[in-house]
């Protein structure tokens, strides 16, 4: 497999089409984080909450982008997210673009813990985009509905507890709710990819349980930050596997 073609068989854009992707993902993306900002520090939400609200914007952003312009506006967009990620950064502790993003929990590696999954986003991204092309959209659903719920609800109703261990040591603590809220989000983006793609089918029915079975347990057993580059990358690669095309 040529993981280069749908690079090579794109036309190259004109620098006007890259200014106005550039500047409108800039402004959305900041918006986006701004957004978040107000309801975490305005509203008085939790990080748990303001942190997926941002995460899911952007997803869904990104599956637009990808599905009306490609990889290319995909990267665009996620270099302007990452000058936005990065000022909140540059603020620090105390402003609200910051305490959108940063886990209480997380102290005193907050900033460690917005970092490193943000990279987790853009290598399961372009991982999923160069090796399936437009089927990339599966990994964008899944990841970012997916695993947009299991936090949230985990907050609000996480009453079962269960911890992860990873190479022996404690990679974190989940919850059977937020976990059952994954799997369910997790079909939901894929009925969703697939629709689209226009893949749905009685026979894809048993595959798409079978796949978002495999999305929750790799969100529950990845690493601590890292779960976005297995949560796109696996769904889309797994699509392509079992999925009839």
């Amino acid at each position: 497999m040529n993981i280069f073609k749908h690079l090579s068989s794109a036309p190259l854009p004109s620098l006007g089409f890259i200014l106005l992707i550039g500047l409108a993902g800039l402004a959305w993306s900041y918006f986006c984080l701004r957004f978040a900002g107000y309801l975490r520090c305005h509203r008085n939400l939790r990080s748990g909450y303001t942190r997926k609200t941002f995460h899911l914007l952007i997803f869904i952003t990104v599956a637009v982008l990808q599905l009306r312009w490609g990889l290319f506006a995909v990267c665009v967009f996620g270099a302007m997210t990452t000058f936005v990620i990065a000022y909140a950064l540059l603020r620090g502790v105390g402003h609200p673009l910051y305490e959108a993003i940063a886990r209480e929990s997380d102290r005193p590696h907050r900033t460690y813990y917005i970092v490193i999954p943000y990279l987790a986003t853009l290598i399961g991204g372009i991982a999923s985009n160069l090796f399936f092309g437009p089927l990339a959209l599966v990994g964008y659903l899944v990841g970012g509905i997916g695993d947009a719920a299991g936090e949230p609800v985990g907050t609000r109703w996480g009453k079962h507890q269960y911890k992860v261990l990873w190479l022996g040591r404690k990679a974190g603590t989940k919850s059977l709710e937020g976990s059952a809220a994954i799997l369910f989000a997790s079909l939901l983006g894929l009925l969703l990819a697939l629709a689209i793609h226009r893949q749905l089918n009685w026979q894809s029915l048993i595959p798409i349980v079978l796949i978002a079975c495999i999305c929750t347990v790799i969100e529950a057993a990845s690493p601590r930050g890292w779960d976005n580059t297995p949560m796109q990358f696996v769904p889309t690669f797994l699509a392509f596997l079992l999925l009839p095309r």
